[in-house]
């Protein structure tokens, strides 16, 4: 396993490697990221794994500041699984060259958490592209739980990269909450409710698929939600996996939700 930091030693390291997979990552590594990862080692011949807290998609200087960080323990989990590669760069290597034009999401897409997060998504993209021209990698392997990321990362790369997308599916722990660094900021009694929540959410979207008229609840499960828990919601709604309109049918929706909680914004999706 080779931990390197700047973009020469990436290059040089990997430059004669065909079949690249490459996990993106904050770091504040868990089982939801280990899963990916395998799936990259199972699946290519060499793995990297990037680990930056990148602030051009944070909005908020508090929730950069207090992200989860614990690079030590990041590495000894990589270590045991035996990745090929970690790289850790700082802002300064990454941002060293300025954009001749800003990345821009398209207003129909300022929706879900891109209506709630100025400037998010733009940050998201930005840094994709940025991993993506430098790595160029066969494989990239995102998580569901990030659906409406996922979504416009392979509208754009799509569009620009021979990158091939693997998505895979939202982990959860046995109590069904997904998996998130986020949640080490949790007290367990918050942790507690967000595993009551997400039961809720997902019992709410069987209903809806066993029976289309359970739609017209959307406004009683967030009320109920609200009454009950603590908790402030951003957005409970359903919306076409395919390309997140409202127009969908039992068949091709999916149920999002943002709220926070303790002060601290979690999303999720069934």
């Amino acid at each position: 396993m080779k931990i390197i930091r700047t973009i020469k030693n990436i290059k040089k390291n990997i430059s004669k490697v065909d079949n690249l997979g490459f996990v993106p990552t904050m770091g504040g590594l868990h089982k939801g990221h280990l899963s990916l990862i395998k799936k990259s080692l199972r699946k290519c011949d060499k793995t990297i794994v990037s680990i930056y807290v990148n602030p051009t998609q944070f909005n908020n200087k508090k929730d950069f500041s207090k992200y989860p960080r614990n690079i030590n323990n990041d590495i000894k989990l990589l270590k045991k699984i035996n990745v090929d590669y970690i790289f850790i760069p700082k802002t300064k290597e990454i941002y060293k060259k300025k954009r001749s034009k800003k990345i821009k999401i398209h207003i129909k897409k300022k929706i879900l958490c891109g209506k709630f997060r100025k400037g998010h998504f733009e940050g998201v993209v930005d840094i994709i592209d940025r991993f993506l021209n430098i790595i160029k990698p066969k494989y990239i392997f995102l998580g569901e739980k990030d659906f409406q990321q996922l979504f416009l990362i392979k509208k754009y790369v799509d569009k620009k990269f021979n990158t091939k997308i693997i998505s895979c599916k939202t982990v959860r722990n046995k109590n069904f909450a997904a998996l998130s660094s986020r949640n080490l900021l949790l007290t367990k009694k918050s942790m507690y409710m967000v595993e009551k929540i997400a039961k809720t959410l997902y019992k709410l979207k069987k209903m809806i698929k066993n029976n289309y008229n359970y739609k017209k609840k959307i406004i009683f499960y967030k009320n109920y939600l609200t009454t009950n828990y603590p908790i402030k919601i951003d957005y409970l709604e359903l919306r076409n996996e395919k390309n997140l309109s409202f127009s969908y049918n039992r068949n091709n929706f999916r149920l999002f939700v943002a709220y926070n909680i303790d002060g601290i914004r979690l999303i999720d999706n069934f």
